[in-house]
């Protein structure tokens, strides 16, 4: 096996779904297993909303920005994915299996691409994977469905955290806000008079930067503090 090789499987190894394998399920699924290898440039845009899931794209190098974008268009939010990193593999199964991030790479990027036969295949020969594979799905959809029973946000501030909060996959880091001030108002149940002055209010505090139709956190988890 070559340097190169014995690296990306090294970067798999911290992904969730292959901790666990013993040493001889790892030589097994290294000898047995088809993986694509892809790069990607700064820039390049390497999946779009829609686009059938047919494959468990690992991120092992690099960083992503994903954009996920409102039923109505009104608005969008914009992630950053660092490696390691899985892009939803909870779309490769179940009632609708399409991405519904457009995914474009921040930095230059390497990907391991795993089909969705090998992944069946995987699951059938080593219980450690099918049961990392479930824990990673269901604990998505926990965390989706306890989202319900939060306790309602009671401050502009807090209303305008959970707003972003809810529709980000990762809680915290930075993220971008692409919306008009009065559909934001309208969301959050407030005036846009009020949304704006909180805006400001936490721009001077260094929470956020505000262009026009923009809002940049930096650090989502501090809205919340």
């Amino acid at each position: 096996m070559s340097e190169e090789r014995e690296n990306m499987y090294d970067k798999l190894l911290q992904l969730p779904l292959f901790q666990g394998l013993s040493g001889n399920d790892w030589a097994y699924v290294a000898g047995h297993t088809i993986f694509e290898f892809r790069r990607y440039h700064a820039g390049e845009t390497l999946i779009h909303e829609g686009d059938r899931c047919r494959h468990l794209h690992f991120l092992i190098k690099g960083k992503l920005r994903a954009t996920a974008i409102a039923d109505d268009r009104s608005y969008q939010i914009v992630e950053t994915y660092t490696a390691p990193f899985i892009l939803q593999p909870e779309n490769l199964f179940g009632l609708t299996q399409r991405y519904t991030q457009t995914f474009k790479a921040q930095t230059n990027c390497e990907f391991l691409l795993l089909s969705k036969d090998e992944v069946v295949k995987l699951s059938d020969n080593f219980e450690v994977f099918r049961i990392n594979l479930l824990n990673m799905i269901t604990t998505l959809a926990q965390r989706l469905a306890s989202r319900t029973w939060h306790v309602p946000p009671i401050t502009l501030r807090e209303k305008i955290a959970r707003f972003v909060t809810d529709r980000c996959r990762i809680p915290a880091g930075h993220k971008f806000l692409q919306i008009k001030m009065e559909r934001l108002a309208e969301l959050v149940g407030a005036s846009r008079l009020n949304v704006s002055r909180e805006l400001h209010k936490m721009e001077q505090e260094g929470l956020v930067n505000l262009r026009r139709s923009e809002i940049e956190i930096f650090a989502l988890q501090d809205l919340h503090s």
